[in-house]
């Protein structure tokens, strides 16, 4: 899709398919990992996809995010949520909002290159 019309939908439709996609990644990597049963899995990889994770590698990211990303990231955690999440502060939960959404964001305008370069820093500043 376009950048134009990808920004049409609200930030929250975006961190809705970001989170779906980086939890993708985040599965795939706990497999390649080793690790086999399904309870060790979903273990490892909350600490991956919980807003307080989320929270901790977008301050990390922050640095190296374009003006256009970052952009993306405030729309997301300026977003007012219906829900809020169960083991994070509303601070957390934003911040993990605004990470999910710029995930959903090149994700839908198929930046897959700069989307796996992203996923792959906070993967590893996280792990």
């Amino acid at each position: 899709m376009k950048k134009e019309e990808v920004l049409q939908f609200s930030s929250l439709v975006l961190a809705y398919m970001g989170d779906a996609v980086y939890e993708k990644y985040v599965r795939e990597y706990v497999i390649k990992q080793g690790h086999c049963n399904n309870g060790l899995l979903h273990k490892k990889s909350i600490k991956y996809v919980s807003a307080k994770g989320q929270a901790s590698a977008l301050k990390k990211l922050e640095e190296i995010l374009t003006e256009e990303e970052k952009d993306v990231v405030r729309r997301g955690r300026n977003s007012n949520p219906h829900s809020t999440a169960k083991n994070a502060d509303i601070v957390e939960y934003k911040y993990a909002t605004g990470f999910e959404a710029l995930i959903g964001y090149l994700y839908l305008t198929e930046q897959t290159e700069r989307l796996e370069e992203i996923v792959h820093f906070c993967i590893n500043e996280i792990g």
